[in-house]
Formats: structure tokens, C-alpha cells, sequence
């Protein structure tokens, strides 16, 4: 199934429900050079047979300005030209890394991306957000880029380990959380084992997210607005997955409860919308706590990308499917952290 989006930077074709064997028809004539990691090379090897490729380490310590550094080699010994194009195949690190390095080389190429996480499929790869991190700041250097086209096949889910199940469930749960009352109603009618045996729920789940996301994009591509609801959770879970070294949707599940906290000391957001918040959460295994050192998050935060001066964009809750974005000085946040300890 087909679909063309439009953003102001240009359009993206989006196949949902389609299949990886489709990738030969769509990328016919191009020099295709497909980029990916080690974990799907050794799964899906003959994805790769005869075709050119990169394979790089999995895991997100891959992204970094060196890794774009040894992926240039490796295209240029490939002869990549500007006619070339990058396909990743891989969850949100391949996707980050096939965008950024696609941006600039060659001051340009075209990319698509064939998304193999959930996590990837709902969010990581729509957007046209393509980053690498510098120490512990994440995503610091980075491109907004739309690729030319995002194929899905949920048949790559058929090998998703159960914990990256619910990595993409976090960001599920956040477009919820936001946008979407009806779609955070239906989760707490399901759970995970419905999900990873239902592929037909689970195709309509991540073309309801792309449309929330691609709406939003397309309405604000370059986050100056309305954009920045999207990092509901993001903004104190982007410090402690990069401190803790935490897999991003458990360490986004748990500033979506932070973002909670908050939204019930600023505007009085009802403690029966936490807990259900933290009912969802649980029942996708994603973790609602963890002990933290506020100070240490409040570092990487003063170094966010989205501070200004003293305070800083969060993104809270009024009510259950409506978020907002709300200034705040870092000093609140640092007191509510410290309760959350």
C-alpha cells in the first residue's frame, strides 16, 4: 500500500504492508548500497548477497562522527557517486546513521530506509531526523532530510526480541499520550502477546503513528512548534538513557512519568491520568522508576538542544491524547526530579 506524503522539503513514498522483496522494484536503475548492522546482516543474510552493502556494529555506541567517518571510506571504495543511494535496513541507529551520512556526502544522495524495529516503524525512521551523538550528548550533530521512501515489512518483527517489542511500544504509547485518547484506550484493552501474534493490528498500530507523526512534520518540519510535542518523555529520557546506558523506550517510558509529574505540579494533570499512564506502561514491560542522580541529569540537560538561557521546552499533559508545550526553568525541573528519585 502506497502512500505519498508531503513535507515542505519535498515528498516521501511510504509502502506500508508491503514486503523487502519489493526493494529491487522500487530502487530499479539506481546504484543501490545498502547500509546495515551486523545483528540483521547475520539474520536475513541473503538480503545482501550480490548486492553492495556496509555493515557496521550494532547498538547505539555505532553512532558517532567516527563511524560516519569509516562508512565514507567504505563508500568510496564502493565508487558511490551523487547518483548513488543509501538504503538502511535496521532499527533507529541504522536509520540515524543512513540519513546523517546521506546528507553529507557528497554535499548530498538520495536514501530510503527499511525499517526493522518497531520502535523504527513507528518513529525513529519518520521525520526526516538523521543524528549522531558527541560524548554524552545525543544527537548534537545532526540533518533534517526526508528520505525518498520508508518500506515496512513486519516480517522483520517475526525476529524482534521481546524487550525491543516494548522499546517501540514506549513510543506508541507517547503519540497516545499526546494526540490520541481513542489509540491509548485501545492499548489498555490489549497488551504485548496480542500484538506479537496479531501482524494485521500491529501494520494498522504503526500506520496510525506515522500518520500522527506525519501530520505534525509536515505542519512543522523544522521544530520550531508544533514539532516538539513529539518529545514528550524525550527531554529528561534522552539524559538518562544516554547517563545509564538504558534501551531509548525504557528510558523514554520513564520521562513520560516525569513529564507526568511535572503536568500535575504546573497545571494539575489528575493523578488517576498518571496511573494510568503507569498501568499502560507496565503492561507493555516498560519500567515506570528508576534511581537516578538528578545532578548528573540535569548536565546533559543544561547541553540540551532545546534550552533557552534558563529554561527549557517541555512537553506535558493536560489531559490524557492532549499535550503542550510548556517553558520551564531548569530549576523546576530539578526540583521534580529530585522527588522522583
Amino acid at each position: 500500500m502506497k502512500q505519498t506524503i508531503a513535507f515542505p522539503s519535498g515528498t516521501v513514498d511510504y509502502y506500508f504492508k508491503s514486503k523487502v522483496e519489493e526493494l529491487s522494484r522500487i530502487c530499479s536503475n539506481r546504484d543501490l548500497i545498502l547500509l546495515t548492522d551486523v545483528t540483521i546482516a547475520a539474520l536475513y543474510p541473503g538480503l545482501f548477497a550480490g548486492r553492495k552493502h556496509i555493515i557496521i556494529p550494532s547498538g547505539e555506541d555505532a553512532k558517532t562522527a567516527e563511524s560516519i567517518k569509516e562508512i565514507t571510506k567504505k563508500l568510496l571504495e564502493l565508487d558511490a557517486t551523487r547518483k548513488s543511494m543509501i538504503v538502511g535496513i535496521g532499527g533507529g541507529v541504522i536509520t540515524d546513521i543512513t540519513g546523517f551520512v546521506a546528507s553529507v556526502y557528497m554535499r548530498g544522495i538520495k536514501f530510503g530506509f527499511v525499517p526493522t524495529t518497531l520502535l523504527a516503524m513507528v518513529d525513529a525512521a519518520i521525520g526526516g531526523k538523521n543524528g549522531v551523538n558527541v560524548g554524552l550528548h545525543k544527537n548534537i550533530l545532526g540533518t533534517i532530510n526526508q528520505p525518498e521512501f520508508i518500506l515496512y515489512d513486519v516480517k522483520f518483527l517475526d525476529t524482534l526480541p521481546t524487550p525491543e517489542w516494548s522499546n517501540g511500544f514506549a513510543e506508541i504509547i507517547k503519540y497516545s499520550c499526546i494526540f490520541d485518547s481513542e489509540l491509548f484506550s485501545e492499548l489498555e484493552d490489549y497488551d504485548l502477546s496480542f500484538y506479537k501474534t496479531s501482524p494485521e493490528a500491529v501494520a494498522e498500530l504503526i500506520a496510525t503513528c506515522a500518520g500522527w507523526k506525519n501530520k505534525t512534520v509536515a505542519e512543522d518540519e523544522l521544530e520550531t512548534g508544533i514539532r516538539k510535542l513529539l518529545n514528550f518523555g524525550h527531554t529528561s529520557g534522552h539524559a538518562i538513557e544516554t547517563i545509564y546506558h538504558l534501551p531509548h523506550g525504557q528510558a523514554v517510558a520513564i520521562g513520560m512519568v516525569i513529564a507526568c509529574k511535572l503536568s500535575s505540579e504546573i497545571n494539575g494533570f489528575s493523578t488517576a491520568g498518571t496511573e494510568r499512564l503507569t498501568d499502560l506502561l507496565e503492561r507493555y514491560s516498560l519500567p515506570v522508576k528508576y534511581h537516578f542522580s538528578a545532578p548528573h541529569i540535569m548536565e546533559v540537560l543544561k547541553m540540551d538542544k532545546k534550552r533557552n538561557n534558563k529554561n527549557i521546552d517541555f512537553i506535558l499533559l493536560s489531559q490524557i491524547g492532549e499535550g503542550y508545550i510548556q517553558s520551564l526553568p531548569l530549576e523546576t525541573i530539578e526540583q521534580t526530579l529530585n522527588t522522583c528519585m
